[in-house]
């Protein structure tokens, strides 16, 4: 028997990063220390009066979460935008909170995007968060990758595209701090977007997730800054995911246009994904505290200058990595899947550029998982093998 399937599976194959992760496990298994910078998954232990929120927060009687979240969360969430950003939101009709933001953003497109319409593709930059396309080709649409490029910042400039392409477009996803690159954006970057975006009566998205992580006095700004009082065709995604060290908890949040908002509400009842009432008083807590994001801030901060001051020592280009906690380097020999592979044998693991876009080919990206002891332990691997001829050092 033929069994009915979805031919985008095949054609789309497994999730890039999937395979970093089996492999890892696989090597983690095994006795001797692994390095392992491939998935964005930090280590450092959530903050205990977020874990104590959670516990608290389990009723003696569980019920089904609504789409539109508790009222204190979105009223965390609101006050937590004010006080980082300087922007007023209305928390019943332009905040939703959602399960992480990788699931807003891959079911996003399920109410936006018309199947059969003129306006079915999604812009988004190559190298990148896969799950920009990925959401848009399951709810019909089409991807329309922009390859960025060190020249340029990794910036996708809307303004250079043609006028055809924004026209064939109905979603446009920026993403800064940027993964893969960790690259930033400035205001005027917004602004420009903005710009362009109402021009062609696009939906703007931008994914900010990292926002929260960047070397102090660096403070990235957000998308909802440019907008003033309108937010027409705007949505942000932020998370706690890393700004937290939640993200098992999965809880992200869409803030933007009262429209689009109003209809990611009406279609989330039919697919389930309201995040489980204790996750979102543990939610309301890590929105209500930013003590302790600067703290982990801190730690990412220290782990970043100790790889980067070791990859300028050996001579290794790097781009981008002035924010979130990706670094990004060239493959010394011009070929990343090699570079990476190369790495294996001394215990240490890499993402190639290409797992995020043939864009990325010729870089590749560390997570900085490991402690600040386990990156300079990490180093000093990598340069021995650098000064013993087992690695190339510089490109």
């Amino acid at each position: 028997m033929a069994l009915p399937s979805n031919p985008l599976l095949r054609s789309l194959g497994g999730y890039p990063l999937a395979a970093f992760q089996d492999m890892a496990r696989e090597m983690r298994a095994q006795r001797a220390v692994l390095h392992d910078f491939s998935i964005g998954d930090p280590v450092e232990p959530t903050p205990p009066f977020i874990r104590r929120a959670l516990v608290d927060g389990i009723p003696e009687t569980s019920q089904y979460p609504t789409a539109a979240g508790v009222a204190e969360l979105r009223a965390a969430i609101a006050t937590w935008v004010r006080r980082r950003f300087g922007v007023e939101v209305d928390p019943d009709r332009e905040v939703l909170p959602t399960a992480g933001s990788k699931e807003a953003v891959f079911h996003l497109p399920l109410a936006l995007v018309d199947p059969h319409g003129p306006r079915r593709s999604v812009i988004w930059g190559d190298p990148g968060y896969q799950v920009y396309e990925r959401g848009q080709l399951f709810a019909g649409g089409t991807s329309d990758p922009v390859a960025l490029t060190h020249g340029r910042g990794w910036r996708l400039e809307l303004d250079a595209l043609d006028a055809d392409r924004l026209q064939a477009a109905s979603i446009v996803w920026t993403n800064y701090p940027h993964n893969p690159t960790g690259a930033t954006a400035d205001a005027t970057y917004y602004d420009r977007a903005l710009q362009v975006a109402r021009e062609h009566e696009i939906v703007l998205c931008s994914d900010e997730c990292y926002v929260d992580i960047h070397p102090d006095g660096a403070e990235p700004p957000s998308l909802l800054q440019s907008c003033g009082d309108d937010r027409s065709g705007v949505l942000v995604a932020f998370s706690l995911s890393k700004r937290s060290g939640m993200t098992g908890y999965r809880c992200g949040a869409l803030v933007g246009d009262a429209d689009l908002i109003a209809d990611q509400r009406l279609l989330r009842p039919n697919i389930g994904t309201a995040s489980p009432e204790p996750m979102q008083h543990a939610a309301i807590a890590a929105w209500g505290d930013d003590r302790h994001a600067a703290d982990r801030r801190a730690i990412f901060n220290e782990k970043r200058a100790v790889m980067l001051e070791f990859l300028q020592r050996v001579g290794i280009t790097i781009s981008g990595s002035d924010a979130t906690f990706y670094v990004w380097f060239a493959a010394p020999g011009g070929d990343d899947a090699a570079y990476a592979e190369a790495l294996l044998r001394h215990r240490i693991i890499a993402s190639p550029g290409r797992a995020f876009g043939p864009a990325g080919a010729g870089w590749l990206r560390l997570a900085l998982v490991p402690s600040v002891d386990g990156c300079r332990d990490a180093a000093e691997v990598w340069e021995k093998a650098i000064t013993d001829g087992s690695l190339p050092g510089h490109r």
